[in-house]
C-alpha cells in the first residue's frame, strides 16, 4: 500500500509537468485543497492520456486500441471509488480524494463518459452536442473541484457555477486545439455550424475555409467568455484563498481563448498559451479580485440561456 504522501508527490510531478496554468493557479490553494486538486488533477490527466495515447497531453495520437482503453480507464477508476488500491499511482490518488471529500461518484463516472464518445469517434451535431460533450470532459471536473475546495456536493447553485468554469475552460482547448484535433481525426465544431458557415464535413483546415474558420473560433471564444463571467459568480462561495485560484485560473485560461481569437487567421500557426509574465500578472489580479468578490461577483440568478449540466 502506498503512503499517502508518495501519492500526492507523484500527483505534484504530474501537474508541474503537464499544466502551468493549473500548477500556477493550485500554488494559491491552502495546503491540505492544494494536495487534494495536484490529485485530482493527477487521475484527469492520466485518463487523458490513456484515452489519447499521449503523454502529459502532450503529442496526442490515433490510438488502435481505444475500447480497449476506456476499459482500462473504467475498470481502475471502479476500483478507485471503491476503495482499493490500484498499484496505478494516479487512480491511487482518485481513491484518496474521494475519500476524504466526500466526492459524488457521479462526476467521475460522467467524466469518463466523455472518453467513451471519443473512442467511439462522436462528433456534434448541435451547439448542445458540444456542450454536452464540455460536461463530460471538463465541467464535471469542475464540480469534483469545487467539492475538493469545500463546496457542499448537494449544494446545485455553486456547483452549476463550477461546471460553467469547466465549459469555459474546454471551449478555449477547443479553440485552441481544432487544427492538433484535426490531426487526429477529431473535429468538435458542431455540423451545425459547419453548415451555417458552407464549410464541408472534414474540410474545416482547408487554406480556403481559413477566414470561415476565424469566425467560428471567434463564436468559441465567446461562448468562453459568457460562461467565465458565469462561474467568476460562485466565488462568493468560497474561501478567500481557493477563490483566489478560481479567478487566477479564469483569467490565465480566459486569455487562451482571447488569443486564439486575437490572433485570427493565424490561430493555430502554433499553439496559443500565455506566458509566465501574464501568469504572473492573473495571479496579483485574483488576489485583488477574490478580496472583494462579495461586492463583485454579488449572488445572482444563473443566466437563463446558458446550458444546464445532466441532472439539474
Amino acid at each position: 500500500m502506498p503512503s499517502r504522501a508518495s501519492v500526492v508527490a507523484a500527483a505534484e510531478e504530474s501537474i508541474a509537468r503537464g499544466s502551468k496554468s493549473f500548477a500556477a493557479a493550485s500554488k494559491l490553494f491552502d495546503r491540505e485543497t492544494r494536495e487534494r486538486a495536484w490529485l485530482l488533477y493527477a487521475w484527469c490527466r492520466e485518463c487523458d492520456d490513456l484515452a489519447d495515447g499521449q503523454v502529459l497531453g502532450h503529442d496526442a495520437q490515433v490510438v488502435e486500441d481505444p475500447a480497449a482503453r476506456l476499459a482500462q480507464i473504467r475498470e481502475l477508476t471502479d476500483r478507485a471509488l471503491a476503495g482499493e488500491w490500484t498499484g496505478q499511482p494516479a487512480f491511487d490518488a482518485l481513491k484518496i480524494v474521494a475519500e476524504e471529500t466526500r466526492m459524488p461518484h457521479r462526476f467521475a463516472h460522467d467524466l469518463v463518459e466523455g472518453f467513451a464518445l471519443d473512442a467511439r469517434g462522436w462528433m456534434p451535431r448541435s451547439e448542445d452536442d458540444l456542450l454536452r460533450y464540455c460536461y463530460h470532459v471538463a465541467g464535471a471536473v469542475g464540480c469534483m473541484m469545487a467539492v475538493v475546495m469545500g463546496v457542499d456536493p448537494d449544494d446545485d447553485a455553486t456547483l452549476d457555477r463550477a461546471c460553467d468554469l469547466g465549459l469555459a475552460f474546454q471551449l478555449a482547448n477547443i479553440a485552441r486545439d481544432i487544427e492538433a484535433d484535426d490531426r487526429i481525426g477529431r473535429c468538435y465544431l458542431p455540423v451545425d455550424w459547419l453548415v451555417e458557415m458552407d464549410i464541408p464535413p472534414g474540410q474545416h483546415m482547408k487554406p480556403p475555409f481559413r477566414p470561415r474558420l476565424v469566425v467560428i473560433a471567434r463564436w468559441l471564444g465567446e461562448m468562453a467568455e459568457a460562461y467565465g463571467a458565469s462561474a467568476r459568480i460562485g466565488t462568493s462561495a468560497l474561501s478567500f484563498r481557493s477563490a483566489w485560484a478560481v479567478l487566477a485560473a479564469a483569467g490565465i485560461y480566459g486569455d487562451i481563448a482571447r488569443e486564439v481569437v486575437r490572433r485570427g487567421a493565424h490561430a493555430w500557426d502554433h499553439r496559443a498559451g500565455t506566458s509566465g509574465w501574464q501568469k504572473a500578472g492573473w495571479i496579483a489580479k485574483a488576489g485583488g479580485q477574490a478580496a472583494l468578490r462579495n461586492r463583485l461577483y454579488r449572488p445572482e440568478p444563473r443566466p437563463a440561456d446558458l446550458w444546464t449540466r445532466p441532472g439539474r
